[in-house]
């Protein structure tokens, strides 16, 4: 199988081929992303019911909406997503975590599309989703704009795209850098680079140029004290998420 190479960062999908066995340790290499995880579930949750007018007391509320996970890893959005009734395609162009995520959703009696494949060869396909989850995988791309036109080309008119990533400032690189991977080593040190994290404007700017609107945006802010995360209207510092629409 051939990946489309326009967005592909090669060094940045090693990275995650290395650490492919480990996504569903809660006190492996993704920790960090487990413990973020109930967080961004709940604003993705909330962002979607809003969106498409759905009861998320109902017992599938997202039933009908297609769904598309880009840079699905080992499934940690994509099946919450499907327990909620989505119809989800989790795609990742690091194929070690395809299985991963296979496996594991298998053994939790979910179907899920998971591919190896790119946000390129997706669009190539035709494919189309009411619904783009894009997390924390712009800054791990060799063009962040290409790729953000890509995910807008696979909304559907009126379809809604949630992003996540990392601020690019001081604060980011002592939390993000120093703090994960140096003193918690969290992450293996050299997942992230620093030159790569994106301001919330200039990702508002990468997805008005794609075509899209932005709706909203919150920051995900650790509380050292009570070891949780919890979201803000105000403090984008490190961790942030924002909401967009493809109006047509």
């Amino acid at each position: 199988m051939t990946l489309a190479e326009s967005t592909i960062d090669p060094a940045e999908v090693a990275k995650f081929e290395a650490m492919a066995a480990e996504w569903w340790d809660p006190n492996g290499k993704f920790k960090p992303l487990h413990m973020l995880n109930p967080c961004r579930l709940s604003y993705v949750r909330d962002q979607i019911a809003a969106e498409f007018d759905r009861d998320i007391t109902a017992d599938k509320p997202f039933e009908g909406l297609r769904m598309l996970d880009i840079g699905c890893g080992g499934g940690l959005l994509s099946e919450p997503m499907a327990r909620l009734g989505a119809t989800v395609v989790g795609a990742d162009a690091a194929e070690r975590n395809i299985p991963v995520a296979q496996i594991h959703a298998e053994k939790s009696g979910l179907d899920i599309d998971y591919r190896h494949t790119t946000a390129e060869d997706l669009v190539a396909a035709g494919e189309t989703f009411d619904v783009v989850l894009n997390m924390e995988v712009v800054e791990h791309v060799a063009d962040p704009q290409a790729y953000t036109t890509a995910c807008h080309d696979l909304l559907r008119p009126g379809g809604l795209m949630i992003c996540s990533t990392i601020n690019r400032n001081p604060k980011s690189y002592l939390m993000a850098i120093i703090g994960a991977e140096h003193v918690m080593r969290w992450l293996p040190k050299g997942t992230h680079e620093w030159s790569k994290f994106i301001t919330p404007d200039e990702l508002y700017g990468l997805i008005e140029t794609a075509g899209l609107t932005p709706v909203d945006r919150k920051g995900f802010v650790f509380n050292p004290v009570t070891w949780s995360w919890s979201l803000s209207d105000r403090d984008l510092s490190v961790n942030y998420v924002t909401a967009s629409v493809r109006r047509a």
